[in-house]
Formats: structure tokens, C-alpha cells, sequence
């Protein structure tokens, strides 16, 4: 079971999931919406064919942060 701090940069929370789940499925099931915004895994920039891996192919065993970084209007 891996510990996955999972949302936005302005809304998180942890849930416990299977190591064979894929990115797209926790992200669905917690309703964040991945498409308005970069998304990180541990800090690392998750790549449009990531998100169909899952968290045991991505190296991730114990723990990991899933953010999506939306960037507000107006910013640089």
C-alpha cells in the first residue's frame, strides 16, 4: 500500500491506494482535474504518458505527493 498525498496546490489530502493503480485513476477518483494545470510527482514534472503508468512502474513503493499546480490567471 502506498500513501499518496494527492490535489492541487491549493487542496490536498492522503489516501491509501494499491501500487497498481495509475496516476489518472487516484486523480479521478479524488476529482482533481489534471487538464488545467501541471502536474507533479514528488516534485518531478509528470509527462502526458506517465499518467496511464502505474505508481509500482513509476518506482513509487512507500509514499509520494500527486499535485496538480494550477497556474492563475495573470501570473508569468
Amino acid at each position: 500500500m502506498i500513501k499518496v498525498t494527492v490535489g492541487t496546490n491549493t487542496r490536498r489530502t492522503s489516501v491509501i491506494v494499491e501500487p497498481n493503480r495509475t496516476l489518472r485513476s487516484v486523480l479521478e477518483d479524488q476529482d482533481i482535474d489534471y487538464s488545467t494545470g501541471t502536474l507533479h510527482l514528488d516534485g518531478s514534472t509528470v509527462t502526458p504518458g506517465q499518467l496511464d503508468k502505474t505508481f509500482a512502474e513509476l518506482g513509487i513503493t512507500e509514499k509520494c505527493f500527486l499535485i496538480s499546480v494550477v497556474k492563475a490567471d495573470g501570473a508569468f
